[in-house]
């Protein structure tokens, strides 16, 4: 049986042992995803607290982290989602993310309805992607894919 979590800091708590016990095993988030059999970004999100993981792939990552049976079945319910508390981010990774969205959060509203019409684009239907790639300019850069199933609204 699924359940929801309604206070999120049983899994903030466990998200802080996870990382604990992924830095003390020095294991990789990919180590992690692919004990999970699941893409990196989604496990990475499960265990930083933002989604449930199926039975399988918890009792994977649980065992690989040395994880007892009650965090397994806790990776395995639905959280209360947010990773970012209120206000201005302060992490300087995090606020960049922030300020790419105060500066073409608009245009990209603007692109998405003239392309879509009304409507959001799904963070649950979704799929994410970081990648490194050369520069041809020297150094690297990252590309982010946001992948999310358009929701047309409806007049009702």
């Amino acid at each position: 049986m699924l359940h929801a979590q309604f206070d999120p800091t049983a899994r903030q708590a466990l998200a802080v042992t996870a990382v604990d016990a992924k830095t003390r095993k020095d294991l990789s988030w990919q180590q992690l995803a692919d004990a999970a059999g699941l893409s990196v970004a989604f496990v990475t999100a499960a265990l930083l607290g933002q989604h449930a993981l199926p039975e399988p792939a918890a009792k994977a990552v649980a065992e690989l982290l040395d994880l007892d049976e009650d965090a397994a079945s806790l990776l395995q319910t639905i959280p209360t989602r947010g990773s970012i508390p209120g206000g201005i981010p302060t992490d300087p990774t995090i606020y960049r993310f922030h300020e790419m969205l105060q500066v073409y959060g608009t245009t990209l509203k603007a692109l998405v309805h003239e392309q879509f019409g009304d409507g959001i684009i799904s963070a649950i239907n979704f799929k994410l992607d970081v990648r490194k790639v050369a520069d041809p300019e020297g150094g690297e850069r990252a590309v982010i894919t946001l992948d999310g199933k358009y929701l047309p609204t409806r007049p009702f």
